[in-house]
């Protein structure tokens, strides 16, 4: 029989048939498809005929489109619906792959022919589009070692292939470390827990083949869990097990992993002529360099360290107050900070959750998308990888234009966080190919599935990643969607949060899961009047993991970058009840691949960004405003990589933004 991963699939919207695909089919599948790969690598290399754009950069573009089929099933439901079987595939994929991409950014006939068309580059009569597409794969191609030669050629692919290897390992330690840890509960343990959280843990417990309640390292639990819980014994427990994920001896501790991994992007770095892996990496991203990028955390990280300090005193006080002596810890914070929202705020987690339904905030993340683009979603009814999945045809003036997947609940076989991907991305050559996109979350099980405030702007955050790959419109899928710089592609995700805190978006949808009844107004003016609330120690507990991001790819790769990281953050005079929000070895976003590392400050960026973008609604005197909209879609929404990220904010804004806008956002302006 054909393999279902190899075969063109007949479906709705040519989506995977997840009913007919089985773990065992992805080995041949990826073996057939990574040499039908090659064999069109090596056509275009080897072709007698002098390069055009057509034979060589536009024939990259349509080569590996079986390779690409096979893996955008695999790595979707191996990071969302892990086994064995799946991470032993990854296990032995991970290094096959690397090696190939390295081969073929080697092809020095390949490369030739890219050489040959950049030298003539303004000769070939090429539209911006095209000529920008030649530019990324010329650079792509140098930035890969395409131009080393000999010894240096085959050290590169050697290091590609095992910091894929080391990358994998990590992310499979961290979700064994965090699939096996949890602590049960017994019913006097559970004091100042709200219902929701005690539902939520017995649902954890059930998967855990526990009787009764369960802590589990997963964020919707163990945060709530460190909100409400008054036993601060078993708060600490908690605690140090979530800080201490990747560090805890044995075959799942990542500590040695991520010194091999900084020395090899270290050594990467040199042998293509950089000082430094961040010089290396920042090269093509908006900041450009890594005094830029410290410039702007230190001028985050002074007003926010003294904001967070000053919160720590009132926090201790509060404990003494309840007759604790001694220090406020990292334990305690979450604690006192929700006790204290409630008394100045009156603002009570546990009264705000009913209004927060999961199915409600996915219908006003829609809402709003339609209110802004015109997008309508209709339910599908197909086949997908897991039964929390669900799936909407996404229409604009009745013609077809994305199939949106939803993955939201948490579970043991899922990686934790949350992440946007598309399964099929944008594109117009060869021939028009609509997206499929997912989003993947980790939220708290129920009936009905209630969030936090902060789950529900996660929500958003990975439906304006989602919104960013729907709206493109680009002919070459290389530039498609998110194929931008790093400290630009969480423009449009974190802008989208806005719109959660649009007071007439939360009026219509936060209405109450038993009652029916909407959010009232007291309350909804305490939601936005706390939206900045212990800013303080949001702000502190990124930047510390941003500074020690870049201080590990600043230079000499340390030898050990546990004690790095304890010198960075005693040179902050970071504060002791505050610990960095990932350390070193559960930082998924700099040690499992490439995307983050030296980037994980581009979240910060992005935010200096999108805090003045949304001053163009506000500006425009309307959240909707349909012209501000359309030129936001027009310039950076449709767009994907076709230009300088930096040229299509300034064609949006019409100016670079300074960090006013940011801390003004986020309440820390003096």
């Amino acid at each position: 029989m054909t393999n279902p991963l190899l075969s063109h699939w007949d479906t709705p919207f040519e989506l995977a048939p997840f009913d007919a695909i089985k773990d065992e089919d992805f080995a041949p599948a990826f073996a057939e498809a990574l040499e039908a790969h090659k064999a069109e690598i090596a056509a275009i290399a080897n072709n007698p005929e002098a390069p055009t754009f057509a034979n060589t950069v536009e024939a990259l573009e349509t080569a590996g489109k079986a390779l690409d089929q096979v893996l955008s099933v695999f790595y979707t439901v191996s990071g969302a619906d892990s086994t064995p079987a799946r991470e032993a595939l990854q296990t032995e994929f991970s290094p096959k792959l690397a090696a190939h991409w390295a081969a073929i950014s080697s092809n020095k006939a390949l490369f030739g022919r890219v050489a040959d068309l950049w030298a003539r580059k303004d000769d070939l009569g090429l539209i911006a589009e095209q000529a920008r597409v030649l530019m990324l794969t010329h650079r792509g191609f140098v930035r890969s070692g395409a131009a080393l030669e000999g010894a240096q050629d085959a050290r590169m692919a050697e290091i590609k292939s095992r910091l894929a290897s080391l990358g994998t390992q990590f992310t499979q330690n961290l979700l064994a470390d965090e699939r096996a840890w949890f602590m049960e509960l017994t019913e006097a343990d559970l004091d100042g827990l709200p219902d929701f959280v005690v539902k939520a843990m017995r649902a954890a417990g059930q998967e855990k083949g526990v009787a009764g309640p369960v802590v589990t390292l997963a964020r919707s639990i163990i945060t709530p869990f460190l909100q409400f819980s008054s036993r601060r014994d078993l708060r600490e427990v908690a605690y140090k097990a979530f800080i201490a994920r990747g560090a805890n001896g044995g075959e799942t501790d990542n500590r040695t992993i991520s010194a091999e991994i900084l020395t090899l992007r270290q050594e990467r770095a040199q042998l293509l002529g950089y000082d430094s892996f961040a010089a290396y990496k920042l090269e093509t991203e908006m900041a450009k360099t890594p005094e830029r990028v410290e410039e702007l955390l230190m001028a985050v990280w002074t007003p926010a360290k003294a904001r967070a300090e000053a919160d720590a005193k009132v926090l201790e006080d509060m404990m003494h107050a309840d007759g604790i002596n001694g220090d406020l810890e990292a334990w305690d914070w979450h604690y006192y900070a929700a006790r204290r929202r409630k008394a100045e705020h009156d603002l009570d987690e546990a009264a705000l959750k009913p209004y927060l339904q999961l199915d409600r905030m996915i219908e006003a993340s829609f809402a709003c998308a339609n209110r802004l683009f015109g997008l309508e979603f209709s339910p599908l009814d197909v086949p997908l990888y897991h039964p929390d999945c669900r799936a909407w045809e996404v229409t604009r003036n009745g013609e077809h234009v994305a199939v949106f997947i939803g993955d939201y609940f948490a579970r043991g076989s899922k990686r934790s966080g949350a992440w946007c991907s598309a399964m099929r991305a944008q594109a117009k050559f060869p021939q028009v190919q609509t997206p499929v996109v997912i989003n993947v979350c980790n939220f708290a099980k129920g009936d009905p599935a209630l969030l936090s405030y902060d789950d529900a702007r996660t929500l958003f955050h990975e439906f304006g990643h989602a919104l960013h790959q729907m709206l493109s419109d680009v002919t070459y899928e290389s530039i498609s969607g998110t194929s931008v710089a790093r400290d630009f592609v969480e423009l449009p995700s974190q802008l989208y949060e806005h719109w959660l805190e649009v007071p007439q978006v939360l009026a219509e949808f936060a209405t109450h899961a038993e009652t029916g009844a909407p959010m009232p107004t007291e309350m909804l003016e305490k939601v936005l009047g706390a939206a900045n609330f212990d800013q303080g120690f949001q702000t502190v507990e990124y930047v510390a993991s941003a500074l020690v991001d870049l201080a590990f790819h600043r230079g000499d790769a340390p030898a050990d970058p546990m004690a790095m990281q304890a010198e960075v953050l005693a040179g902050l005079g970071m504060p002791k009840q505050i610990a960095m929000r990932h350390a070193t070895p559960h930082f998924a976003h700099v040690f499992a691949g490439d995307g983050y590392s030296a980037g994980y400050y581009s979240y910060m960026w992005s935010e200096v960004m999108d805090a003045d973008a949304f001053e163009a609604f506000e500006e425009a005197g309307d959240a909707f405003d349909a012209a501000t909209a359309q030129a936001l879609q027009a310039n950076i929404l449709s767009t994907g990589g076709s230009e300088d990220a930096e040229a299509l904010y300034v064609a949006f804004r019409g100016r670079m933004p300074g960090v006013e806008a940011l801390l003004k956002g986020r309440g820390l302006a003096a």
